[in-house]
């Protein structure tokens, strides 16, 4: 039967921990490597809602992409909300293991599966690593331009949706082709979507100073999904590519997807 060191060492194939920005936190965080594994659930965010979903479903093995500790931490003590997570993860026998800027990085990760769910043909890393295929962001051709006003809608419909929904910058009439895109906070990034030629770029959690100043210089229109909602679409990819990862080794294990909405933001009036 698989283990949890399986689980941690088929993702690391798929998303290379090497590949991870410096300040990052990737990997194992909690659990028994040793551990039968039957059931794996994927999720962006290790919340409590999630970790309750992994336990009532009797998950093995939990994969976020977002880190728990991405600063560290000397505690694990349940008197404060993260301890909390831990303890009733290693209590409930479910291991956390973390994929995110690998994973934002790899062929078929995050970025990928978000150009691929908007329909960019022949998408490119915006930002090239060391191998030409990977690297943060991609940028590609939609199959006929339409109007940014339209392009939005086109996002909110291919995306899940969230309260705060799917907002643009620009003018509502300029004509979008070429499309730069960057699942979850993407501002840094933004000169490299204009040099990139961009009609638009999709990203989130784009700050009014630098959104006012890119779109002053006559940068790309901007389109903010939402952090969960721009990053979610590669969970269905990743629960596929883990599932084929896994049975290669002639074991089968149940991977799930949650669908659980946890962006923060609740209530948009």
């Amino acid at each position: 039967m698989l283990t949890v060191d399986d689980v941690v060492k088929a993702l690391d194939r798929l998303y290379p921990a090497a590949t991870a920005a410096d300040w990052d936190a990737v990997g194992p965080v909690c659990g028994d490597p040793d551990a039968p594994v039957r059931q794996v659930l994927l999720a962006i965010d290790p919340v409590a809602d999630v970790v309750t979903q992994a336990l009532d479903s009797r998950a093995d093995v939990l994969v976020t992409h977002h880190p728990l500790f991405l600063r560290g931490t000397s505690s694990v003590y349940a008197a404060n909300a993260k301890g909390r997570l831990v303890q009733r993860l290693v209590a409930g026998g479910c291991a956390l293991v973390v994929a995110h800027t690998n994973a934002d990085v790899a062929v078929g990760g995050v970025s990928d599966a978000l150009a691929a769910v908007i329909g960019l043909a022949g998408a490119v890393p915006l930002v090239p690593g060391a191998d030409p295929l990977t690297g943060f962001g991609r940028v590609g051709d939609l199959a006929a331009p339409m109007s940014l006003r339209e392009f939005a809608a086109h996002v909110a419909k291919v995306l899940p949706p969230t309260p705060a929904g799917v907002r643009a910058a620009g003018d509502p009439q300029r004509l979008i082709t070429r499309v730069a895109v960057s699942g979850g906070a993407g501002d840094s990034h933004l000169a490299d979507a204009a040099s990139a030629g961009a009609d638009a770029y999709v990203t989130a959690d784009l700050r009014h100073h630098y959104a006012t100043e890119h779109l002053q210089s006559g940068g790309p229109a901007l389109v903010d999904p939402g952090h969960w909602a721009s990053e979610w679409p590669w969970l269905p990819v990743a629960a596929r590519a883990l599932s084929a990862a896994l049975a290669a080794g002639g074991d089968t294990v149940r991977v799930r997807v949650s669908e659980q909405v946890t962006d923060p933001w609740t209530l948009h009036s």
